[in-house]
This record gives C-alpha cells, sequence and structure tokens, in this order.
C-alpha cells in the first residue's frame, strides 16, 4: 500500500481543503488516533474505507491511492528511453529487475508493454549467456501474449502480433511464425490497398492536406519497406552473385534518388553492409570494400550527430506530426552507445576475413572507432554538464 502513496494522497488532499484530522476521522466514523496512523504510515485503512474516502474527497479510488494504471505516450518514451540507457550503462539484471518493477506496476498499459517487447528485442543480446538472452525473449513473448488475449485496442494487438512472430524468430520458433503470418500477410489480401483508398477517399472529401500527409507517410513507409525487402532479397539468393549484383545496382538507384543516406542514415547502412556481406562472400574485394565505405560513411554520419532521430527533408515536409504520434516519437529504439557499439562488431563478420588484411578496411574500422570514442566522450561531457546544472 505504501508503494501507492496512498498516506501522503490523505496528507496532501486533507491539507488542500483544509480539513483537519479529526473532521476526516467524524466523517469517516474512526478515531482522529487512526487518521493519524494512516497518514504515518502506521496502518492503512480497512478496505471497505476506500470508498468513503475517495468520496470524500471527490476523487477515483486510483488517485486516492496514487495508482497510475495508464501512462501517457510522453511517459512511456521518457520511461523508454530512461530504460534503454539502463541497459547499456548497469548491469544487465539491474535494468531487466527495474523493467520488471515497472511492468508489475503498469501490467494493463498495453502500449507500454509493447514497447517493454521492443526494448527487450533490442537489448536482449547484453544479456550473459544464451540461456539469459532467452529468458528475456520468452518474457518479451509472454507479455505478448497478455497483449493479444486482453487488450481491445485492434491496432495495438496486430502489433503484439508482429513483435511476437520476431521475437519467436529470435527463439528459434519458425514454424510457430510461418502459421502465425501466413495468413496475415498473404499478398492476395485486399486488404494491401488500404493505403490508396484512405487517401483517395480523403482527395474526394476535400481533406486534401491530410491526404498528402498520408500519401508521404505511405511512400515514405514502402520506401523503408522496399529497401529491407531487397535486403532479404539478397539474403535468400546470396548464391546468385549475379542475381544480387542486379539487387544492389537497382537498390543503389533507389536510395540515390530519395536521398535515403541522409533521409534515414542507418537503413542506408544496413542494406551497404549486406551488400558487402553478399561480396566478400564472392571473393570479391574491391566491391566489398566500396560498400564497406559506403556502411562508414552511413555510420559515421550517425556518430557525428550524436543521437539517431527520425525526420522527414524537403520531400517529405509532412511527416513530422506522424513522427510525433509514434510510441516513441523520433527518438531510436536503441541507446546510441549500443549502436557504436553494434557497428564495429558488424565488421567482424567471418566473409571479411580476407579484407581485414587490406590497409582500406582497417582504416574503415579505426575511423569508426574513434568516431565511437569521440561520441562516448561528448556523451560524458553532457551527462556532466547535466549533473552541474542540477547542483
Amino acid at each position: 500500500m505504501d508503494g501507492l502513496n496512498l498516506s501522503s494522497n490523505l496528507v496532501r488532499l486533507r491539507r488542500e481543503r483544509k480539513i483537519t484530522q479529526e473532521e476526516l476521522a467524524d466523517f469517516i466514523g474512526v478515531t482522529k488516533a487512526a487518521v493519524s496512523k494512516w497518514e504515518n504510515r502506521q496502518s492503512t485503512p480497512d478496505i471497505m474505507l476506500l470508498p468513503k474516502l475517495a468520496s470524500f474527497f471527490g476523487v477515483t479510488l486510483d488517485e486516492l491511492m496514487g495508482y497510475e494504471p495508464q501512462l501517457s505516450s510522453e511517459q512511456i518514451r521518457r520511461y523508454y528511453l530512461e530504460l534503454t540507457g539502463d541497459f547499456v550503462k548497469l548491469p544487465v539484471k539491474g535494468a531487466v529487475e527495474k523493467t520488471h518493477s515497472l511492468v508489475r506496476r503498469y501490467y494493463s498499459c498495453y502500449p507500454f508493454l509493447l514497447q517493454v517487447c521492443v526494448l527487450y528485442l533490442n537489448h536482449y543480446m547484453l544479456a550473459e549467456g544464451e540461456e539469459n538472452q532467452k529468458k528475456l525473449l520468452q518474457e518479451a513473448d509472454a507479455l505478448c501474449d497478455r497483449i493479444i488475449g486482453m487488450c481491445t485496442d485492434v491496432g495495438i494487438s496486430s502489433e503484439a502480433m508482429t513483435m511476437k512472430a520476431m521475437i519467436n524468430l529470435r527463439l528459434g520458433k519458425t514454424k510457430e511464425v510461418i502459421e502465425m503470418l501466413e495468413k496475415v500477410a498473404d499478398p492476395i489480401r485486399i486488404s494491401r490497398q488500404n493505403d490508396l483508398l484512405l487517401i483517395q477517399a480523403y482527395q474526394v472529401a476535400g481533406e486534401i492536406r491530410k491526404g498528402r500527409s498520408y500519401t508521404q507517410i505511405s511512400l515514405y513507409l514502402y520506401l523503408i519497406g522496399m529497401v529491407g525487402a531487397e535486403m532479404s532479397f539478397l539474403s535468400m539468393y546470396a548464391e546468385d552473385l549475379g542475381r544480387c549484383e542486379e539487387t544492389i545496382k537497382r537498390t543503389k538507384k533507389l536510395i540515390e534518388a530519395y536521398e535515403l543516406k541522409e533521409l534515414h542514415p542507418n537503413l542506408s547502412a544496413q542494406f551497404f553492409y549486406q551488400a558487402a556481406v553478399i561480396y566478400a562472400t564472392h571473393g570479391k574485394k574491391e566491391e566489398a570494400l566500396g560498400e564497406l565505405l559506403e556502411f562508414e560513411k552511413c555510420v559515421c554520419s550517425l556518430l557525428d550527430s550524436g543521437q539517431a532521430l527520425l525526420h522527414g527533408d524537403a520531400y517529405f515536409d509532412l511527416l513530422e506530426e506522424w513522427i510525433e504520434r509514434l510510441p516513441l516519437g523520433e527518438q531510436a529504439p536503441r541507446d546510441m552507445r549500443l549502436a557504436r557499439k553494434s557497428a564495429l562488431e558488424a565488421l567482424s563478420h567471418p566473409s571479411f576475413s580476407e579484407l581485414k588484411k587490406t590497409k582500406e578496411f582497417l582504416r574503415i574500422y579505426h575511423h569508426i572507432s574513434e568516431k565511437n570514442s569521440h561520441a562516448e566522450n561528448r556523451t560524458s561531457d553532457k551527462n556532466l554538464r547535466r549533473k552541474k546544472g542540477s547542483g
């Protein structure tokens, strides 16, 4: 009960209304000493008295007890960013315990539970040993099941289903993923036309700005999906160098046409990395190094900025409102320090074993490593200035 702040709320509410302990005791039908003990956390009111107390102060039971079953979007973002920092700075066990505490408190706030699943999916690899990593993924899977089974918001339930599929892939449950998504992802489903139909409806209704905004959002997401699909294409046809080279050529034209290296450097970095792996696997050192050079540029662009933020540009100039409505807003789902570490670890891929002997590969590695170090120093300096400012 103390964790719910009942005692402090009683004191606050009574003082705000300029009511004495004796007046409150008379209304409730208890002694003044009983009220004093409630406020000093020496005892708690009988459960049957709680509705009467709430009625007296004109508040809900949740407000009386300080219970917040739901979080605002801003609160969810704040908790998420705080937890991503904890996973990087603290021992993983400590970060997980803190997350558990919040999950217990907001167990009926399904948007928050969904973001906890995102948090675990992006940080489970930091846990020590495969067993602990698997345990975190299983916890996220269980939270997805709770959301799917209890949440009445179709959109959140649908996102939890997708998240569950991603988690099950990490857990090696491929048959379950196929059963879960095969019908939903069927390309002949008419629901795939929903975006175009909504845009047409906006246009006919004269809601031009809404139509333009939704058109930009759809195109932006299609572009991201297209590049992601091309990476999957490379993976599925990895042994077919000719097809892969054609895929790389076409995707590069897409990235250039929509200036994705500036618009979404993280996505572009992932594509160039995948292309480098393909070329290296086929023994094409020069081409592989060329792709790693593009990878380096995108990664260093992110590190120079100090943070990975979603944003539009002169072409996609109506994305801001949509980005603001996203669960995490413009923020990336992983702490930048972890992203920096991942970029260096990516260069240890077995297919790069021959490239590691070249000066150009070593230069790329050291350049990213130096950016990594400088970025860490900037982060430390910012944190130090914050502490001094707050002191």
